[in-house]
């Protein structure tokens, strides 16, 4: 599962890192909270190269009449993607890239107070996360929809969360992307143990109208 997260690079600093053209559409940055339905920073690849494109965080199936025809389609389980009706096109023909620096999840104490948790590469580099888009509407409204693919935890971030997004390493890129054909199944699987680091944040979080740097600031844990 990933429900929100960060992205706090410069837009063109994420063009150079991904090799992609930047579209005047993307987004601003930094953003320490990145929600459902916010439209977000998307490296795809076409026929002039890659792009790192504005998207809407949902992704809207072709047969929603309206943004609200269905479930909010955030994520997508790795294991089931390619039979399902509203990523299976999607997962062979349109795959893609979400940018991110960071992301959170959340754990309960005994009482259901829910506590957040910061992830972040240990290197410090940007995280990719693995997608897939889709447009949707009419041409003349037509905006693209992402949605993040989704693997089991693996061991460390079990601790927090049985879910994990599939985080991609540069050499996979391409062929995520599908810039060097078919064959990319073998990639969804749980990112390696030692690439992922966590630490507790602030409860303002809990709120999706928060902001600011002092999000992802450490808290002890022991405090609140």
């Amino acid at each position: 599962m990933c429900g929100r997260f960060t992205i706090t690079l410069p837009n063109d600093a994420m063009g150079q890192h991904f090799d992609a053209r930047v579209a005047n559409t993307v987004p601003y940055a930094p953003n320490y909270n990145v929600c459902p339905t916010n439209q977000v920073h998307v490296v795809k690849s076409g026929e002039t190269g890659r792009q790192l494109v504005a998207m809407r965080w949902g992704f809207l199936p072709r047969w929603y009449e309206t943004e609200n025809g269905g479930p909010l389609l955030i994520n997508a389980r790795s294991e089931t993607i390619a039979n399902k009706r509203a990523f299976g096109e999607a997962c062979r023909q349109r795959r893609c890239i979400l940018v991110a620096t960071g992301f959170y999840e959340w754990t309960k104490t005994a009482e259901g107070k829910r506590l957040p948790w910061y992830i972040q590469r240990r290197d410090g580099a940007p995280i990719a996360f693995a997608g897939v888009w889709q447009d949707w509407g009419p041409v003349e409204t037509r905006q693209s929809t992402c949605a993040i693919v989704t693997t089991p935890a693996n061991r460390t971030l079990s601790q927090i969360h049985h879910r994990m997004p599939l985080i991609l390493e540069p050499e996979n890129w391409a062929l995520w992307l599908g810039e060097l054909g078919k064959g990319a199944a073998p990639l969804m699987r749980p990112g390696a143990e030692d690439i992922l680091q966590f630490h507790r944040v602030p409860v303002a979080v809990n709120s999706n109208r928060a902001s600011g740097p002092e999000l992802i600031e450490p808290l002890p844990v022991q405090a609140e």
